[in-house]
């Protein structure tokens, strides 16, 4: 069964770049993001790696921590990570997995769960699923999940802005609209009557349909 939006995020213990961990306590109080990769040393994946640390500090001011996931050994990751610092020009500075076993991988569906066998002898070609951004809340429940292809790259500028959204409509129980960047008028629900909004929103809304109502948030 696939992992939908609000499912508790399996928890697992894994080896680390930065040792052994549990996860749910390893995200404790924050939020996570988990992103995941084929195999180690792939050309993709390493511009991803490189493009994350460098955004490591706009993820930690949003009490968010970031982990990585390859089914190579801890030994390859920290050869790759050299490899990133060079070509990208900025230190991997958050832990990464070795999914070695395949448990975290089929835990998250991103490789079928009966799946034969462990990382000995498998290549990016036959890992193609594994390459999923979920986003988990400080509840440990899924807020999002994104897989790409083996060809395209992710992109961490629109994982950190729908990471604003995920937060800002939790905190103020509302949702955004198409395009939404921090500082936008934001919706409010259609759950929410007309005389909550203005108790809930005493700076005013605009209204364009019954259903679609923009507020902006007070500062």
């Amino acid at each position: 069964m696939s992992l939908r939006i609000n499912d508790i995020a399996p928890d697992f213990t894994a080896q680390t770049t930065e040792g052994a961990i549990n996860f749910h306590e390893w995200i404790g109080d924050s939020y996570a993001i988990l992103f995941s990769h084929p195999k180690d040393f792939t050309p993709v994946c390493t511009t991803e790696l490189g493009y994350a640390a460098k955004l490591a500090p706009d993820f930690a001011a949003r009490n968010t921590k970031m982990i990585g996931l390859s089914i190579d050994p801890v030994d390859n990751h920290a050869a790759w990570a050299e490899d990133i610092l060079e070509t990208q020009g900025s230190e991997v500075n958050f832990p990464m997995i070795a999914d070695t076993d395949l448990n975290v991988a089929k835990l998250y569906n991103m490789l079928p769960a009966d799946e034969e066998g462990d990382s000995e002898g498998r290549t990016a070609a036959n890992n193609a699923t594994v390459r999923t951004v979920f986003i988990i809340g400080s509840d440990k429940k899924v807020k999002l999940s994104m897989t790409y292809p083996m060809s395209a790259g992710r992109n961490f500028d629109e994982i950190l802005r729908v990471l604003d959204a995920i937060q800002i409509g939790e905190k103020h129980a509302i949702a955004t609209p198409v395009n939404w960047k921090n500082g936008d008028d934001v919706i409010i629900p259609p759950t929410v009557s007309d005389e909550s909004a203005k108790a809930l929103f005493p700076q005013g809304f605009v209204t364009i349909k019954p259903y679609l109502r923009y507020v902006k948030l007070s500062a």
